[in-house]
């Protein structure tokens, strides 16, 4: 089946250029992404109890500068819209604002994404519910304001593949460590 998504726009505050995660039985799963916002893009990579908590850490590490905390999942919820494996999954989120004084601190968001790929689709409900959240007249400019400031977002810039390998290693650290091959043969 084909995903069904809307695709993520650049008009949004905040899309997610690319994340990866590895997890496993015997293993802490870890997930890592990059985010982009204006002509910025933020990196972070973060442990979880499975890969979709992984992936929303490293989401919230990478956001932490332009929200001053970390949002705070009310609701997570999936349903198959049909039968087998190779069915759709639709994911919805729910979330909250950091805890911050003022009109930042209030609200709820909702986030909303389907694929046959259920990672895929929790990764992108979440950015839509932190997009909903940023969409916010009391959020205006937090990613422009956060990447003026100093504060961990990199100016964009094109990325050769030697490159893109050299960059992963340093965003994920741990992925140098981690050799599925060599686990199975033990």
């Amino acid at each position: 089946m084909t995903d069904s998504n809307p695709p993520i726009t650049a008009g949004e505050p905040v899309r997610l250029a690319r994340w990866t995660v590895t997890s496993g039985s015997n293993a802490r799963s870890r997930g890592a992404v990059i985010l982009d916002a204006g002509d910025h893009h933020w990196r972070a990579s973060a442990e979880g109890n499975g890969p979709i908590d992984a992936l929303y850490r490293a989401v919230d590490d990478a956001l932490d500068d332009i929200l001053d905390g970390h949002p705070r999942l009310l609701a997570y919820d999936i349903h198959a819209l049909g039968e087998g494996t190779d069915t759709v999954g639709v994911v919805t989120v729910r979330i909250a604002p950091p805890l911050v004084s003022g009109e930042r601190g209030m609200g709820e968001y909702t986030g909303e994404a389907r694929g046959p790929n259920i990672i895929a689709a929790s990764i992108e409900a979440y950015i839509r519910a932190l997009n909903a959240m940023l969409a916010e007249e009391a959020w205006s400019g937090a990613p422009e304001a956060a990447a003026e400031a100093g504060k961990g977002g990199r100016k964009k810039s094109p990325v050769t593949a030697g490159d893109a390998r050299d960059q992963r290693a340093e965003l994920d650290e741990q992925a140098g460590r981690i050799d599925t091959v060599d686990w199975f043969n033990q």
